[in-house]
């Protein structure tokens, strides 16, 4: 049975897409812990980020860097956060978090509630 992050891959559930490719593909997370939290996932359906081929992960982390580089351009913070964590989905994933301190990016914290004109405005700024 194909994941959460493969049916939105194939557009089964809607998304707020920042980027795509051949192989990756980077949308928000609806859940986000700061404005422009975004998830990047293989195309490729492995669990394990690790499990992938080396190729693949290094094309994944590029994809990844030129995904943070358009959130740092586009959403005012002093970092990009990269944290692989997670194991509701079995689906590897990079979260990318625009942070000013560490706090920015405790999962503990209570989560940003945007609607979805605000998902669909950010995802809009970081994919231009």
């Amino acid at each position: 049975m194909a994941t959460i992050f493969t049916r939105i891959i194939n557009g089964e559930i809607p998304s707020y897409k920042v980027a795509e490719d051949e192989n990756f593909y980077a949308f928000l997370d609806i859940n986000p812990l700061m404005k422009g939290h975004t998830l990047v996932v293989p195309k490729q359906e492995v669990d394990y980020l690790f499990d992938l081929d080396d190729n693949i992960l290094q094309k994944m982390t590029i994809f990844a860097k030129r995904v943070a580089a358009q959130i740092k351009c586009k959403i005012e913070c002093k970092k990009v956060a990269m944290i692989v964590l997670g194991l509701e989905v079995p689906h590897a994933h990079i979260h990318l978090i625009p942070m000013n301190t560490e706090s920015d990016v405790d999962f503990r914290k209570e989560k940003l509630n945007l609607t979805p004109e605000e998902f669909a405005q950010i995802a809009k700024e970081l994919s231009e």
